[in-house]
């Protein structure tokens, strides 16, 4: 019962030594598994090892747009703080969000939208070549991809994971049908700690081909 004085890095490479040996042979290619894992170990979930869905272009996608310093535009504060921005700044990336910005919330109201499809509209344009991280809010999710679908310019990767009873499976099965690079995970699970785990594990992994 001593495993608690584990020093913290010991406690993280225990951690996905148990997970290397309950998930046995899953099937994912080393750098997917990478993500899948992290998504694994922020959750204590194993569905993620058949619920995921990776875009062939989705890690090739997101590593070069980090390694290039575009932005990361979340649907929540929370999913941002979750967001290892050491990690982010050692690659020159900014974290945004506009969920509280004042005209955001007043064109939500005069729209009858949510707040989060707003601020995806507000946010795109800064978007475009970048990361759009989506953790909580569907209608953010939906909203981006008519958006795309009607000629926005795309991100070049979309990290959509809302959790949820509402729309959240919907969203994540519109996006997984769609040919734009893209990290899901099929049903209603999901949520901004997930979301952010795949960003920080892409920044890992951008980060190590950056390593001489």
């Amino acid at each position: 019962m001593d495993a608690w004085r584990l020093p913290p890095g010991e406690i993280e490479a225990e951690s996905f030594r148990r997970i290397e040996a309950e998930a046995g042979r899953h099937g994912w290619a080393p750098a997917a598994w990478q993500v899948v894992r992290r998504m694994i170990h922020t959750t204590a979930d194993f569905d993620y090892i058949s619920q995921t869905r990776i875009h062939p272009r989705a890690l090739e996608a997101g590593i070069t747009a980090l390694r290039q310093g575009r932005p990361v535009i979340t649907d929540t504060r929370m999913l941002a703080a979750g967001i290892s921005t050491g990690r982010l700044g050692r690659l020159g990336v900014t974290v945004r969000c506009l969920m509280d910005d004042p005209e955001v919330a007043r064109a939500a109201a005069a729209r009858g939208l949510t707040r989060a499809a707003v601020a995806m509209e507000r946010a795109l344009p800064e978007a475009a070549g970048g990361i759009v991280a989506i953790g909580n809010a569907p209608t953010a999710l939906l909203r981006l991809l008519e958006l795309l679908e009607g000629g926005a310019p795309p991100p070049a990767l979309i990290v959509g994971l809302p959790v949820g009873f509402v729309n959240a499976a919907e969203a994540k099965e519109a996006l997984s049908r769609t040919d734009y690079p893209h990290i899901t995970a099929l049903g209603r699970k999901g949520g901004s700690a997930v979301a952010a785990s795949v960003v920080n594990a892409l920044a890992l992994l951008a980060l190590e081909e950056r390593a001489p």
